[in-house]
C-alpha cells in the first residue's frame, strides 16, 4: 500500500505528459505583432528601428519547442542580430530528453537547432517594446538564464520558462502542459484585444 501511494505522483505526472502529447500541431500559424499593451494594429513606421520580443514555437521531432527571440528591428521590421532564450535539455542525446520526462535533467537556456529557421516556426507573437521595457525584459531573461539549470517535462519545461518571461512583462500565461504551438497561440489570444 505504501509503495502504491509513493508511485501515485509519478503516475499522475506521466499521465499529464502523455495527454499533452496526444494532440497534433496545426499548419504554420501567421505572424502576429502587437505593442506591449496587446494592440495589434501597428504601422510599418512604428515597427522600424525598435526593440521587440517574440514569443515563438517551432516544430520538432517530438511535440515542439517554445522560446523567445529578442532584439531590434530594421526599417523593414526585420530582426537585426536576434538573440534566443529558451529552456531545453542540455544534451543532444535523445536519451536525456526521454529521461527528462521522469526526472530533472541538465538544461541549456540559449538557442537550439532550428530556432531561427522560418520553415520550423509553428506560431509566434511579436511584441514591440520601448527602450525601457526592452532593457527590463532582457535583464529578467538574463537572470532567468543564469538560474535555470534543470529541465523536466512536467514540472519546469520550455513553456514554463517562457511563461515566466510573459508574466514578468505583465501578461497572463496559459498552463505549461500545452503543446508549444498551442501555448504560444493561447498566450497571444489571452493578451491581445
Amino acid at each position: 500500500m505504501t509503495l502504491a501511494r509513493g508511485c501515485l505522483p509519478l503516475v499522475i505526472l506521466m499521465a499529464i505528459a502523455v495527454v499533452s502529447c496526444q494532440t497534433k500541431d496545426k499548419a504554420q500559424q501567421p505572424r502576429f505583432t502587437s505593442d506591449a499593451n496587446g494592440r495589434t494594429t501597428i504601422s510599418a513606421n512604428e515597427n522600424s528601428n525598435r526593440y521587440f520580443l517574440e514569443f515563438r514555437s517551432r516544430y520538432a521531432l517530438s511535440y515542439g519547442h517554445t522560446y523567445v527571440v529578442f532584439g531590434r528591428t530594421d526599417k523593414n521590421g526585420n530582426m537585426v542580430d536576434p538573440q534566443v532564450a529558451g529552456l531545453a535539455p542540455a544534451s543532444t542525446d535523445p536519451g536525456a530528453y526521454v529521461l527528462g520526462h521522469f526526472v530533472p535533467v541538465s538544461a541549456t537556456t540559449g538557442a537550439t537547432d532550428g530556432d531561427l529557421e522560418e520553415a520550423y516556426r509553428s506560431a509566434s507573437w511579436r511584441v514591440m517594446l520601448s527602450d525601457g521595457e526592452y532593457e527590463d525584459t532582457v535583464r529578467f531573461i538574463r537572470k532567468q538564464q543564469a538560474s535555470s539549470r534543470l529541465w523536466e517535462a512536467t514540472v519546469y519545461n520550455c513553456n514554463a520558462f517562457v511563461a515566466d518571461i510573459a508574466r514578468h512583462m505583465g501578461y497572463k500565461a496559459p498552463g505549461i502542459w500545452l503543446r508549444p504551438q498551442q501555448f504560444i497561440t493561447k498566450l497571444r489570444e489571452m493578451n491581445t484585444g
